[in-house]
């Protein structure tokens, strides 16, 4: 049965709003909540930066059924690998065994402000085959001594372990990305805009990768985002904070101002054709059901946003999900 997940993103909302979004949508129905994990917001007149595994934390404490996960973090630069297991391994006991790691390469957005060096894909890619063993070993209580090119501990454990197997999944845009979730991670996060491509270049070799390692099949971790409003005026009023997003040489800018300005020299009707605007209930469940029906999800993810979130949180709840449960095979 498909699982559906509330987006909560850092880059927009203050930390202790979004530990009000997940209290709604765990009372709106949703089964988790996927969070954002960012340094710098996208662009810099509306966005915000919370420490989410701080966030995370009290979201732990102020819910009591929705599975939590990170979408995502990188454990390459600002953290090693053994802390973001031990961070990982907490948030599982404060929630009572109700969380999932979620990964990736990154972006230099969330490096380069700090000094750190961001090198091509290749190399992230190097570093983070390197830091899933790190963490999955620890995360299965080893004491792990790692000698690697990127990464290396002596003797490491975590000594306030997870009180249940925390899942990694890992974000992957492209074969080379799928094959290294199926090979190494437990999960594939596939961010869907064409349902068809996303699955020639994330599901399939994730799940194809999976099998020749004689591992079980990834689990599928399917996002997409719309924009709920009413017309092209609300749309792109409520797209302000992620405009940024869609700017050219988002993976390589440091300043939120920088990309702010680029997207704003962008015509705005290009901009809001990058993402899809669904104005009722009927048009909300048309974007998500190819994430049900065609990608076959085991978690869709709803990233929804608009002008008065906490009403579509409750809409969503209401009216969205009630349909989309019904096209899964066991609803």
């Amino acid at each position: 049965m498909t699982a559906f997940y509330y987006f909560c993103g850092h880059e927009q909302w203050q930390p202790e709003i979004l530990v009000e979004h997940a209290v709604a949508a765990e009372a709106a129905g949703f089964d988790g909540v996927l969070v954002s994990e960012h340094f710098h917001p996208w662009v810099d007149d509306r966005g915000a930066s919370g420490f989410a595994f701080a966030t995370l934390g009290a979201m732990a404490r102020a819910t009591r059924r929705v599975r939590l996960a990170t979408g995502v973090t990188t454990p390459l630069f600002r953290f090693h690998p053994a802390v973001v297991a031990q961070a990982a391994a907490t948030l599982d006991r404060l929630s009572g065994g109700r969380f999932d790691l979620g990964v990736g390469t990154g972006e230099n957005i969330n490096e380069g402000p700090l000094g750190l060096p961001f090198p091509a894909y290749t190399e992230r890619a190097r570093r983070l085959a390197e830091a899933l063993e790190v963490m999955r070993r620890l995360l299965d209580g080893e004491k792990t001594t790692f000698t690697g090119r990127y990464y290396q501990t002596d003797r490491a454990r975590l000594y306030s372990p997870p009180l249940s197997r925390v899942a990694i999944w890992m974000a992957a845009g492209g074969p080379q990305s799928a094959a290294l979730a199926g090979e190494r991670a437990d999960g594939v996060i596939a961010s869907v805009k064409d349902p068809a491509e996303s699955l020639d270049k994330v599901i399939h070799p994730a799940r194809a990768a999976a099998a020749a390692a004689r591992r079980p099949p990834a689990t599928v971790v399917a996002t997409r985002w719309v924009v709920h409003a009413a017309d092209e005026t609300e749309a792109w009023q409520a797209l302000l904070p992620w405009r940024g997003l869609r700017a050219p040489g988002r993976l390589e800018a440091v300043d939120p101002e920088d990309l702010r300005r680029r997207a704003d020299d962008l015509p705005r009707a290009e901009v809001l054709g990058r993402y899809t605007v669904a104005a009722d209930a009927d048009a909300l469940v048309a974007a998500y059901r190819p994430l049900v029906e065609q990608i076959g999800a085991d978690v869709v993810t709803l990233q929804v946003a608009s002008l008065r979130q906490e009403e579509t949180i409750a809409r969503l709840g209401a009216e969205v999900l009630p349909r989309l449960r019904r096209l899964t095979p066991a609803g």
